[in-house]
């Protein structure tokens, strides 16, 4: 089930006094929301990879204005050279198009995948070609807004543990924040952005 507030988790997790002041330093967050449309969230993911906010918002609106629609159907139809036009990658051509294919036979359910256990949501994403954990992880995180999910292959969260918890094992930190992991990687990211400004680490 989504989080629909953060009192319950900032509660717990304040029961950590590195990630008390880790809360106190970067304020409230925003309550994620899940997506209506997963489908659709999901092919928008995968075009903003390794893409600047600007770059890949700019992408998006150049599939819309020649799609009219991100759905399966309207995909499977579209040549690959348009895709390209658009400012796709062939690489990622490639995976929105085996996306829309796993859509369309229903290989993956995206009507009812947000009714899915956290595993096999990525088990059914993880098999298709440019989607690897981290996506799927991802995919949980900020468009189903699971709540306890960490991905311990995001170089910038794996940073943040070593910088804040020296002495301490991952499997003992993410331990402290289950069930709210989710909410413990969007401030350990946070604080990230926040030194990364000129802001002073902690310790």
């Amino acid at each position: 089930m989504p989080l629909l507030h953060h009192a319950d988790a900032t509660a717990h997790l304040s029961g950590d006094p590195t990630m008390q002041e880790l809360i106190a330093r970067n304020g409230d967050l925003p309550v994620l929301t899940p997506t209506p449309d997963p489908f659709a969230t999901l092919i928008r993911s995968v075009n903003g990879q390794q893409l600047s906010v600007k770059a890949a918002a700019s992408i998006h609106a150049r599939l819309l204005e020649r799609l009219g629609t991100l759905d399966a159907g309207t995909l499977l139809q579209t040549p690959g050279d348009d895709l390209r036009a658009a400012g796709l990658s062939w690489a990622k051509v490639r995976t929105v198009t085996a996306i829309a294919e796993a859509a369309h036979t229903g290989t993956v359910d995206f009507a009812h995948i947000a009714t899915l256990p956290d595993e096999a949501v990525i088990a059914a994403l993880v098999p298709l070609p440019g989607i690897g954990r981290w996506t799927a992880e991802m995919f949980l995180m900020f468009a189903l807004a699971r709540p306890d999910v960490f991905s311990i292959g995001d170089l910038a969260l794996r940073q943040g543990l070593a910088r804040l918890y020296p002495d301490q094992s991952t499997d003992d930190v993410l331990a402290l924040w289950t069930p709210y992991r989710t909410l413990a990687a969007r401030y350990l990211w946070a604080d990230n952005h926040r030194v990364k400004a000129g802001g002073a680490p902690i310790g």
